[in-house]
């Protein structure tokens, strides 16, 4: 491909409109880009005709999408990805910047499948994108510029908060931030029964876990202290809290998380190398 600066932003095409696909492009709508901006493209007729009664946007096939796109957003399953980039290829703009959602997908085996010199950069999210408090972290291939990084991460923000990383920390983050969410819920959830459990309704005992995982949140992001230091100042000496933390220790709760996290990092490696 031709070596041309890229645009700053201009048009974006996004390919699929799934849930994340949703959250992305309603973000970036907020934060400020015009329906006129962006050209949506799904594989369901249904679902891209409501998408642009709700939002304006305009709706195409692929490689009509992609076309005039300066910058290309793939938000498809993993298994849908080799078919996808075999139809659009051949209609992207030498100038183009290729980046992908899809779980498990290299920059590698992006740039396998695109024109030669392609930029491309690979991006995780996760799920609070659908509230603008999402966690993505981008990584660019091999001819991904750092301004290109740059028009990648701003198209993220739109939902959230951004870091860029080298593309060996994606299993990691997958791990992380990517699967983390689950982690929270599945403790909210452990909350909420033991409320219920102690007699509690459960619409009280709901709203008493959601508020203190919501403050305990914001304490750790204002004001910068070691979740250490925090747990510390609940922690009366023979109290309720220490009582509660020593069953959790008993039964090795920090280990088991630790060992899950682990397991994701493990699988998302392994679903990266079986492309």
């Amino acid at each position: 491909m031709e070596e041309t600066n890229p645009p700053a932003t201009g048009l974006v095409a996004l390919l699929g409109a799934g849930v994340m696909g949703e959250a992305l492009m309603s973000g970036l709508l907020r934060s400020g880009w015009r329906p006129a901006d962006l050209r949506v493209s799904d594989r369901s007729p249904e679902r891209l005709a409501d998408l642009q009664a709700r939002y304006g946007v305009t709706g195409l096939s692929p490689a009509e999408a992609v076309a005039e796109a300066d910058t290309v957003v793939i938000a498809v399953k993993p298994q849908d990805m080799t078919a996808l980039l075999d139809e659009v290829g051949p209609h992207l703009r030498p100038h183009v910047l290729v980046v992908s959602i899809a779980a498990g997908i290299t920059t590698a085996f992006l740039e396998q499948r695109l024109p030669e010199g392609t930029a491309v950069a690979r991006v995780m999210p996760n799920t609070p994108a659908l509230v603008d408090e999402g966690m993505s972290a981008v990584s660019p291939g091999a001819h991904c510029r750092p301004a290109q990084v740059e028009i990648a991460s701003e198209l993220m923000r739109g939902c959230g908060k951004v870091l860029a990383v080298p593309e060996k920390q994606q299993d990691a983050i997958t791990a992380i931030s990517g699967s983390g969410p689950a982690y929270i819920f599945y403790v909210v959830e452990a909350m909420i029964e033991a409320g219920v459990l102690l007699g509690l309704p459960r619409a009280t005992a709901t709203e008493l876990t959601v508020q203190t995982l919501y403050g305990a949140a914001t304490m750790l992001k204002e004001t910068g202290e070691h979740p250490t230091v925090l747990r510390e100042r609940v922690s009366s000496p023979g109290g309720t809290t220490v009582t509660a933390l020593r069953e959790l220790e008993d039964h090795k709760v920090r280990a088991a998380f630790l060992r899950a996290i682990e397991a994701a990092a493990v699988r998302s490696a392994e679903l990266s190398s079986g492309q």
